[in-house]
């Protein structure tokens, strides 16, 4: 049994930024997840963007989160050491019905407060951006918008909570929440359970589901996947900016955007699905955000892909946000619904719930808090004079653990050692990019599981990829010879 003053189950980016602004506040707080790690639903999965808030209907949260989330990033990225550039964005258009959209993303846009908008001729696009479609009619410039690493953002926001007392609890379930007096009881899959005196959903993709366990208002959640192509990086990208097409009642369409970290994304599709924990690819899927792609770049070509991947929105039958207090629940809070742009929402999500809480149990801001250090910078950014005093100053960053990425060990030891550090192989991967490469960790997986078992103490044969029975080994030969396996 756990004993806590606030449960907030998702870990997420809304529930790691709103962990981190309740650890300012004098309370006991757990985050509760199903994942193995950090941000393993759909912010480990997505595009990457902080929208300006061109999009979201002026009056809904979705737009009032956006703008004043987006107005956020850039210091909140810089104090917590998060690759964040603000590159822009085109929305382009093909006819004049596109245009006419066009106009009304301005005009939202604008009233929404978003800076900077302006319509875009054909011949002004293509000179800024000479690899676009040369059919297309014309182009919202967005030059607020820009690219995160968004789990990277969710591994600093749950770090800097930890130093501030937060406490975590992954791989857990919530199957059940029932009323205890004022406060939550809370049940997990694997029988653990939490007693709260303040129960938080920003559970994403379940997010419906808790909310219906202890709600008298219904909910109703819709499971939309989007796949996505990754290519590998390249000294000069073919766009600058993020490309959108013209939007959808389905979301914002398949894009073409670079990466902090100088790859070329493409997608997402959108497909409705039953299941919220399916993130398979599909060939029809990927086939279907290939063609798409080619309309906004002719010359796209998949020759230099190095994953696929995929991702869940969640999407209210409200077509909105849901932020606040629980409809007929005392004592309990949501941030659920939390589609695009909920990434570029994040922030502002968390600094509004967080006041939202501590106002209901009155709670008192500590006197001093702990600022989450300077991330030292990746080697692979370093210069010679840098890299070598590294070395230096610590020998085992002239081990080089991922070759594609230029990933050392040191740096992999750092990572499992952070607050809420990696304990798989993904969790690795995501915090240092060791894996993340045109071999996808066949050359470096063998070594980061060693070390991961070196620095937790796990056995190296239930070292996993992302937790559950993902194992990497199925045993050794000694247990094979006697008919058995230490993964039983």
């Amino acid at each position: 049994m756990f004993d806590t003053d606030i449960l907030i189950v998702g870990s997420g980016i809304t529930g790691t930024a709103l962990a981190r602004e309740l650890s300012r506040y004098d309370a006991r707080i757990l985050v509760l997840d199903r994942g193995s790690d950090i941000a393993e639903g759909a912010t480990k999965a997505n595009s990457g963007i902080v929208h300006a808030g061109y999009d979201a209907v002026p009056g809904s949260l979705k737009a009032h989160y956006n703008v004043r989330g987006a107005a956020l990033f850039s210091s909140l990225c810089e104090s917590l050491s998060v690759p964040y550039r603000k590159c822009g964005a085109f929305v382009i258009g093909f006819d004049a019905k596109d245009l006419d959209t066009l106009y009304v993303l301005l005009q939202r846009g604008e009233s929404n407060g978003v800076k900077g908008l302006r319509i875009l001729s054909r011949d002004e696009a293509l000179r800024l951006e000479p690899s676009l479609n040369p059919d297309i009619a014309g182009a919202l410039d967005v030059p607020e918008s820009a690219i995160v690493s968004p789990y990277e953002l969710a591994f600093a926001l749950a770090d800097e909570a930890a130093l501030n007392g937060v406490s975590f609890l992954l791989g857990q379930t919530v199957t059940a929440v029932e009323k205890t007096g004022e406060g939550w009881l809370a049940r997990t899959g694997k029988g653990e359970s939490v007693s709260c005196k303040v129960f938080v959903n920003c559970a994403g993709s379940s997010g419906a589901d808790l909310h219906n366990l202890i709600s008298d208002f219904p909910l109703h959640m819709t499971h939309r996947r989007g796949q996505y192509y990754l290519l590998d990086r390249a000294p000069v990208l073919p766009f600058s900016r993020t490309i959108f097409q013209c939007p959808s009642v389905m979301g914002k369409g398949v894009l073409v955007s670079p990466t902090v970290h100088g790859n070329l994304l493409l997608g997402p599709n959108a497909e409705d699905i039953p299941d919220p924990l399916d993130t398979a690819t599909t060939s029809e899927g990927l086939s279907d955000v290939l063609e798409k792609a080619r309309r906004t770049w002719p010359g796209a070509s998949i020759r230099t892909n190095i994953t696929n991947f995929s991702g869940i929105r969640a999407h209210l039958s409200t077509d909105d946000f849901l932020v606040g207090p629980v409809s007929g629940a005392a004592n309990a809070f949501e941030a659920i619904g939390i589609e695009s742009p909920g990434l570029s929402s994040a922030p502002a999500v968390g600094l509004e719930l967080s006041e939202m809480i501590a106002a209901s149990m009155s709670l008192k801001r500590k006197n001093a808090v702990v600022s989450l250090p300077r991330r030292p910078v990746p080697f692979h950014e370093m210069t010679d004079e840098q890299r070598n005093a590294a070395v230096e100053s610590n020998p085992e960053y002239g081990n080089i653990v991922c070759r594609c990425e230029c990933v050392t060990e040191a740096e992999v030891r750092q990572a499992i050692r952070r607050p809420v550090g990696a304990k798989t192989i993904d969790g690795v991967k995501r915090r240092t990019r060791a894996g993340m490469g045109r071999c996808q960790g066949g050359f470096c997986s063998p070594r980061v599981a060693q070390i991961i078992s070196e620095e937790t103490g796990i056995p190296l044969a239930q070292i996993t990829k992302d937790g559950g029975d993902s194992y990497l080994l199925s045993g050794t030969l000694a247990s094979f010879l006697k008919g058995g396996s230490v993964n039983e």
